[in-house]
């Protein structure tokens, strides 16, 4: 017969938070696959359980390569328990690999229920929760970030991202670009441990805010989208932008305004300006 491949949530921070069943589940695994074996060594000794079966590691750097061995004891029986540093498996963290293999084999998989940084930060964020999706993590280099965060611009659900806290102030300044300065959002920081931070507001005030340096782990909530109250052509966008620089506003907060009154990025609105300048120019060249 077959094995069982179980997802075991760990605590996002306090200890505490482990789950009754998580504790069974490691002293009774055949193989315990860990994305870090000195956290998990840390975490046993904290709940006051001895492994009996074998531990392995399973990260980023080995998941395709350790995947094959461990469906390999799936179907030999083993009872294989997958733990990753914080939270769920799979959830931006190693998992969904094996977890697809495991599916392919006819394995059955379940689940330790155990915190998850996602929820916990979505709940405490103050922005709605009714509807949200979970963005992960940004990529690193400032283009194809910007051209990630531009797919996202106009959804209207709650968005959920993890950060590093080198790069927070550089990501928010971007979501602040490409949502709006104003859109609201929340980072959260340190989730159930000591320090633990939740810091509301405006994207480019919280960009401010990042800009002194931020340490620990994030999680950032973004509102979606607001509903777009009229629809406006190029032309349109344009004059409205004109009229706020005849009445002494700087061309970057004029655009940032219109945006915000259409409902839609300031990059269409930036857009429109530089297409209308540029064609005022075409013509004026061509003009004998």
């Amino acid at each position: 017969m077959n094995g069982i491949l179980v997802l075991a949530g760990t605590p996002i921070g306090d200890i505490s938070d482990a789950p009754p069943r998580l504790a069974q589940e490691l002293a009774g695994a055949d193989v315990v696959a860990a994305e870090d074996t000195r956290r998990l060594r840390r975490l046993t000794q904290a709940l006051g359980v001895q492994i009996g079966g074998r531990v392995v590691s399973y990260f980023e750097g080995n998941e395709a390569a350790r995947t094959p061995e461990l469906v390999e004891a799936l179907v030999g029986g083993a009872r294989v328990v997958l733990v990753t540093d914080a939270g769920m498996p799979s959830v931006s963290d190693p998992g969904y690999r094996l977890v697809a293999a495991a599916v392919e084999k006819d394995i059955k998989v379940t689940a330790v229920p155990g915190p998850s940084a996602v929820l916990t930060a979505l709940a405490l964020s103050g922005l709605p929760v009714d509807r949200f999706c979970f963005e992960g993590f940004l990529p690193r280099k400032a283009g194809e970030r910007l051209s990630r965060l531009r797919e996202v611009a106009e959804e209207r659900r709650t968005l959920v991202y993890f950060e590093a806290p080198h790069r927070l102030d550089d990501t928010l300044a971007a979501m602040a670009e490409v949502f709006g300065a104003e859109r609201r959002a929340a980072v959260c920081r340190e989730l159930t441990k000591t320090y633990e931070e939740v810091r509301r507001g405006p994207l480019a005030e919280l960009a401010a805010w990042a800009a002194e340096g931020v340490r620990g782990e994030i999680s950032v909530v973004v509102e979606g989208a607001p509903e777009k109250a009229e629809l406006l052509d190029a032309a349109e966008l344009v004059r409205r932008v004109q009229v706020r620089e005849e009445a002494g506003e700087r061309r970057k907060e004029a655009i940032a305004v219109v945006a915000a009154e259409a409902g839609i990025p300031k990059r269409e609105v930036f857009d429109a300006v530089v297409a209308a300048k540029n064609a005022a120019r075409a013509g004026a060249s061509q003009a004998p």
